[in-house]
């Protein structure tokens, strides 16, 4: 904690009486008017230069926690977390840094560190500010967890911001008006918030969270900065989030340009300073309990007790050269989260949960490590796959497939058409591929796809099932596939735009309505159409195909596949599963030196791999990444596919005949409405 008093200060310092100080500048002056010592009370606030005071000083005094938004509520500690001491101080006016990166683990307080960053420039640095979240309802849902109580707990910011009920505040939900300056906050979807004012101070927040593109105008990190050019030598901008995908993470892209500083800390044995890495913190196999970090310098365990000392003794160090000798970046892993925040065992044990899934190891290297993942792009081996075809009767249903989806990508010449059944876990079987000729200027190719919505397959028991959701792509000829998506209606098809880029939280987005033209008229309400993520489930579709099969041994002591298995019958041929690893993922850098990931063709010939994504696609818009343990049981009572999970309990099980399974048919129950309970089945 700093040294200086913790009593707030007078409204800074007024030096109306300070007779001394000004007898010579108000000689001359007739005082004798009202308003006189106020309109020299905001004279003289105006000559003074920016404080010698940093933001953890500021913060150790003024700052208080609310017990709305903060686990340990009272008074702000920097010595808590003294490795934000360096980082809030690069914030302050006094320092020379103008753009500052944080890539850091989850929750380790980097948020708290630009709120006080906040509070410092309402108080002590006024001037303009932008405070930029992933969208503008968390610009929101921020203002008011966490502004709203920075404000009123603390007396400092209190009597500097009027309360947003008063009449003329200037204190709206994404707008604080303070003497001297105003912080507006935003989201980085809102190219208008972006663009809207001039800011001397810029705070954006989870960078790797915001869209590619902001409404379309460009990348919302270039459009916040862009802000801050008349503001010179003067401007700040702080850059915080945790990582994502290696090539497209901003954050990482933003530390690898800078000086990329590190968090040293001493031995607590030997004395050697050393930043804290994962590969040394080391535990019993199955006892993350044990878990202790080992010294790279005499190798000896260092417990936990000892981190307190060790985080108050430590210091950040360069281990790059800046491109930018303004710009400086830091990074930090959950290793260095202080006691009572989150433990070794706790890294460790969380570490070992995620093992078994790309999905929860993605998320355990960005959230515990603060660093990003590497999304393998490479295809694999065709013959591979073809050497671990399965046998099943074509175009059947295998018994754990529970309801089927279709992908459908329009040619010129043809309609190219996969059903995919899926199981739980999202195991996949392929059952048909169907070519349907004709382009999208033949009526007749219509009438069959058509057809195809009402056609049943086969399921292992003998029920028969129909396709649950076709996805059909629109990048080709939109219109006629808008017109026919109309024709048939929404229930049962999918109309999909492909977009580039990842997006881990909704691959899925959608439905928007989308206006088409037939004949020259243009239609009141368009096509729902939905966007598709289509790098995500490229990446997972390769993934899903290189897991590895148990083996005949294993499988017969009871293994069962892995959740993502990929079934690939022994009729798909040669060309159809060339066309399934038809891309790479490559990593692609512009002028700039910036890198960015993409997916591209290795032979011309894709169809098989862009059907799958579409299939894929359907089920999520039917709700399977979503369905609860209990609507799984449910489709599998209804299709006689025996759980091999622990007994549920009658409430989870739905009362059906089991003599009479109906393959299929989805019973997701829906709270406060009539369940709806659509039927995939033919008689």
């Amino acid at each position: 904690m700093s040294a200086n008093s913790s009593t707030p200060s007078p409204t800074s310092g007024s030096r109306l009486h300070d007779e001394d100080d000004d007898n010579d500048l108000t000689a001359d002056l007739d005082l004798g008017f009202d308003g006189a010592e106020d309109l020299l009370r905001v004279w003289r606030q105006g000559l003074r230069p920016d404080p010698n005071l940093t933001v953890s000083e500021w913060a150790d005094q003024h700052r208080w926690l609310s017990s709305r938004g903060a686990a340990e509520p009272g008074r702000y500690r920097t010595a808590r977390a003294p490795y934000l001491r360096e980082i809030m101080d690069a914030l302050s006016p006094g320092h020379p840094a103008q753009r500052i990166t944080f890539m850091k683990a989850a929750q380790v307080g980097a948020t708290e560190a630009g709120n006080n960053w906040i509070g410092f420039v309402i108080h002590h640095a006024p001037g303009p500010m932008l405070a930029v979240l992933p969208s503008l309802e968390l610009a929101k849902r921020t203002s008011r967890g966490r502004l709203d109580p920075l404000i009123a707990d603390s007396p400092a910011l209190r009597e500097r911001v009027n309360p947003a009920r008063s009449r003329d505040a200037g204190n709206s939900m994404l707008s604080k008006e303070f003497p001297g300056g105003i912080l507006v906050l935003t989201g980085a979807n809102s190219a208008t918030g972006l663009r809207s004012m001039p800011a001397r101070y810029v705070f954006l927040d989870e960078v790797d969270a915001y869209p590619a593109s902001a409404d379309e105008e460009g990348d919302p990190v270039t459009l916040a900065e862009a802000r801050t050019t008349t503001f010179s030598h003067r401007r700040k901008v702080f850059m915080v989030s945790t990582p994502t995908i290696r090539g497209l993470s901003r954050i990482e892209r933003e530390f690898e340009a800078s000086d990329q500083r590190r968090y040293f800390v001493p031995c607590p044995h030997c004395g050697t300073m050393q930043w804290l890495q994962f590969d040394r913190l080391r535990w019993a196999k199955g006892k993350p309990e044990t878990a202790a970090y080992h010294c790279e310098g005499c190798e000896r365990p260092i417990a936990e007790h000892h981190k307190t000392e060790m985080l108050a003794k430590g210091e950040w160090r360069a281990t790059a050269v800046s491109r930018d000798p303004k710009a400086i970046g830091f990074h930090l892993s959950a290793l260095y989260s202080p006691l009572g925040w989150k433990s070794w065992s706790d890294v460790a044990r969380e570490w070992l949960a995620a093992q078994g899934s790309d999905e929860t190891l993605r998320a355990a290297r960005n959230t515990l490590l603060g660093e990003t993942w590497v999304e393998s792009g490479d295809a694999p081996e065709w013959q591979r796959l073809a050497d671990r075809r399965e046998s099943w009767k074509p175009g059947t249903v295998p018994m754990a497939g529970l309801f089927l989806t279709a992908g459908a990508d329009v040619q010129r010449d043809r309609i190219e058409v996969d059903i995919w059944a899926w199981g739980r876990g999202m195991e996949s079987w392929l059952v048909d591929h169907i070519v349907i000729p004709g382009g999208p200027d033949d009526p007749a190719a219509w009438d069959k796809l058509t057809a195809l919505l009402g056609r049943s397959w086969q399921h292992a028991n003998g029920a028969f099932m129909t396709v649950a959701r076709l996805g059909i792509d629109t990048g080709y000829e939109a219109a006629a596939v808008y017109a026919w998506s109309r024709k048939v209606g929404f229930e049962q098809v999918a109309p999909l735009k492909g977009l580039e880029g990842f997006n881990r939280s909704a691959p899925v987005s959608g439905p928007t309505f989308v206006d088409a033209t037939i004949g020259g008229k243009r239609l009141r309400r368009g096509a729902r159409l939905w966007s598709v993520a289509t790098a995500t489930f490229k990446a997972e579709t390769y993934r899903f195909l290189r897991i590895e099969r148990p083996s005949d041994e294993a499988r017969g002591s009871g293994a069962l596949d892995a959740p993502g298995t990929i079934h690939l019958p022994g009729w798909a041929d040669t060309e159809w599963l060339k066309q399934l690893v038809a891309e790479q993922l490559v990593t692609i850098r512009n002028k700039r030196g910036y890198a960015h990931q993409e997916w591209q063709k290795m032979r011309e010939r894709n169809e098989a791999l862009d059907c799958r994504v579409y299939a894929r696609a359907a089920a999520w818009i039917l709700g399977a990444d979503r369905w609860d343990e209990a609507t799984w049981r449910r489709l599998e009572a209804q299709a006689g596919v025996e759980t091999r999970l622990p007994t549920a309990t009658a409430t989870d099980i739905a009362t059906q005949d089991p003599a009479q399974p109906k393959a299929g048919t989805l019973t997701t129950p829906r709270r406060k409405r009539r369940a709806y309970t659509p039927n995939f089945m033919r008689d």
